[in-house]
């Protein structure tokens, strides 16, 4: 089933959609929320969550890509999972190490959290990665999206630790530029 018949399939409200759903994302959705949580009990449940939120916004959602869809749902759930469980002791400490090293990119007392609820804030960023090169971008979201740690991108990006921890800092200093300029002062 491709992703228009699966939504087609979840707006009719037929479980087989939701099964071939689960078939087809539910892998890719495990290592969204396993990026996040640390814990595969945690992941698991949380995909069983995505799945049902899934279910219960298409319709009305009409998401163009699907896939999209499902890792924003997944990775929002997770990252509510952590506030609320207290969990980033599960994560592995990995979220408080992005939030970490965003922070410096953002105004004194603002945390990423509570910046990332601006419009204006979100639109800019959209932008700022849309405007990196391909293997920037990748590099940037899988450290900054998918939660990614710098050896596990070195080993999917063939790059050394090294490469990706001078990249990452450089792209900071570049996301920190376009943020001044955008007129959040930092």
């Amino acid at each position: 089933m491709d992703d228009r018949a699966l939504i087609d399939g979840l707006t009719a409200r037929d479980d087989a959609a939701l099964k071939e759903l689960q078939d087809t994302y539910g892998g890719y959705c495990r290592a969204v929320a396993y990026n996040v949580l640390g814990s595969h009990e945690d992941a698991e449940e949380t995909v069983n969550d995505a799945m049902n939120a899934a279910w219960n916004t298409i319709p009305p959602a009409q998401p163009t890509m699907l896939r999209a869809y499902l890792g924003k749902l997944t990775r929002n759930l997770a990252l509510k999972r952590v506030r609320f469980d207290g969990a980033l002791k599960r994560g592995g400490g990995e979220i408080a190490a992005v939030y970490e090293e965003l922070d410096e990119c953002l105004a004194s007392g603002e945390t990423v959290e509570s910046a990332a609820d601006a419009d204006a804030l979100r639109e800019l960023l959209r932008d700022f990665v849309r405007r990196l090169p391909p293997a920037k971008r990748r590099v940037f979201l899988l450290r900054y999206w998918y939660f990614e740690t710098v050896p596990a991108i070195a080993k999917q990006t063939g790059y050394s630790e090294a490469k990706v921890t001078s990249l990452l800092h450089r792209l900071r200093g570049q996301l920190k530029r376009t943020l001044t300029e955008g007129g959040f002062d930092l």
